[in-house]
């Protein structure tokens, strides 16, 4: 049992949180966790398709879906440094908008990235056939969900470091390409040194050379390459100094959307015309072979591999088992998934998580392509719903504090509540780019139905609860 002080307040013992986590991830893992979380396949694999529909007009839709995604965070910084807690958003959203939406909240969470962790295992088995041809996908994905699953398990210090090499693979490489490219295009070196200008951002065939509707139906891949910038909040409650290293791994957001998706996209289509990039194929990969690197593709795989790990090893390991550890604790879920091991460990929720996604792969098996296309819709769809609860929790929180319900943050989201409509009002214009779409609408048809089994499941929570009220002894209530 925990131990309570003289006033039956709960005592923490030092480098632990209130919720019984130990405090291990310090400021060095959580600014690269935040830079890691914000690049991942989406990026460096999934930016092909949308430059060869949308042209150099791209990089104003990164910009765009960026800029929203600043406010999220900073609306969810606020509520972050009022209370630090693991599992943060939905935890906030039980105490200002209800039970109800705490317990969509974590649930809502848990499939979005545990879908995508299937995704990212079987992406991981595809770039191993670089190397070995006539190794089993299947193999190769149950191998690193095996690996990642027994490192989560050691301690929260080993995952910290583990995502913290993740991250600096994936930004030397963006670092070493925008390098690169901005020696071609001031030196002029390279097979690309003759045909490299920036003027291909616009002279050739326009910003958006497809038009404007198609350049527009690319902010669902956009915000699925954002994916996953919510990381450094479920980390609040095993973060050493949450009051300080996040609000600094929030602030840092501008710049680096600006270096890593930005800067990236800018040099790559000034080295190479955007005409010359295909859906399926990673714009590193066709920028390094345009410039002449030897190795280059050998050099992106082990990038976009080490990329699919940390999508997995981040969002589909260690956030789902800090949000199913939430429901638990709060009563959406079986008591048992609140449970901790003595390394401060939410052992059972973690294995949920992994078992379910091992499931993903024999799904995946069967199915790769189309599987991957449905899992990444329903994600993005599933993160735009989870982003539009937190901006709308932030609202009420605002509207607790002018009550003088609760404590003012001393970290604050400028521009709100307007911010806040704005970035929600942006959700809503993408909802219906995804509806009117017929390779992602089924992802609203799934999400509409996963509200469905939300509601029944809430129902018979709560019917459950009722019971075991009324069997309990009068005296005893």
């Amino acid at each position: 049992m925990a131990k309570t002080g003289r006033d039956g307040s709960p005592q923490v013992a030092e480098g632990e949180s209130a919720e019984g986590y130990h405090r291990g991830l310090g400021a060095r893992q959580i600014q690269m966790m935040a830079i890691g979380g914000t690049i991942g396949t989406g990026l460096f694999l999934g930016a092909g398709s949308a430059i060869a529909q949308a042209g150099p007009s791209l990089i104003l839709w990164y910009a765009v879906a960026g800029a929203v995604l600043f406010v999220v965070m900073r609306a969810l910084g606020e509520l972050l440094v009022y209370r630090p807690v693991s599992g943060s958003f939905a935890e906030y959203a039980r105490e200002f908008l209800g039970p109800f939406w705490g317990y969509a909240t974590a649930w809502t969470y848990w499939i979005m990235w545990v879908t995508t962790g299937m995704a990212e295992i079987t992406a991981a088995g595809q770039y191993v056939h670089y190397w070995a041809p006539g190794f089993a996908q299947w193999k190769t994905a149950l191998i690193s969900l095996l690996v990642l699953f027994a490192l989560n398990l050691i301690s929260v210090k080993v995952f910290g470091e583990l995502e913290f090499w993740f991250a600096l693979i994936k930004i030397v490489a963006i670092v070493g390409m925008i390098l690169i490219g901005v020696g071609v295009l001031t030196i002029g070196f390279s097979a690309a040194g003759d045909t490299a200008s920036v003027t291909h951002l616009w002279a050739d065939g326009g910003i958006a050379p497809h038009g404007v509707w198609d350049s527009t139906m690319t902010l669902q891949i956009v915000l699925f390459a954002y994916l996953g910038v919510e990381l450094v909040g479920v980390t609040a409650g095993e973060s050493k100094d949450p009051e300080k290293n996040i609000p600094r791994a929030i602030k840092s957001l501008p710049w680096r959307f600006g270096i890593f998706y930005l800067g990236a996209l800018i040099v790559i289509l000034s080295v190479v015309s955007w005409r010359e990039f295909q859906p399926g194929v990673s714009p590193f990969v066709a920028a390094f072979a345009k410039i002449g690197i030897p190795a280059a593709a050998g050099i992106v795989n082990f990038v976009v591999l080490t990329s699919a790990l940390s999508s997995c090893n981040a969002g589909g390991l260690y956030a789902t088992a800090r949000m199913l550890r939430t429901a638990g604790r709060n009563g959406h879920g079986p008591k048992v998934l609140g449970r901790l091991t003595n390394r401060n460990i939410p052992a059972v929720a973690l294995t949920v998580s992994a078992v379910t996604m091992a499931i993903g792969v024999g799904i995946n098996a069967i199915d790769p392509e189309h599987a991957f296309v449905y899992i990444t819709s329903v994600s993005t769809g599933g993160a735009i719903l989870v982003w539009s609860v937190i901006l709308v929790t932030h609202l009420r929180y605002r509207r607790a504090v002018s009550a003088g319900r609760v404590a003012a943050s001393d970290y604050r989201a400028p521009g709100a509540p307007y911010t806040n409509y704005l970035a929600l009002a942006f959700f809503a214009f993408v909802t219906v780019l995804i509806a009117s779409s017929s390779d992602s609408r089924v992802a609203l048809y799934v999400i509409a139905g996963w509200l469905v089994l939300l509601g029944l499941g809430y129902g018979l929570l709560k019917r459950q609860a009722r019971a075991r009220r009324a069997a309990e002894p009068h005296g005893s209530r």
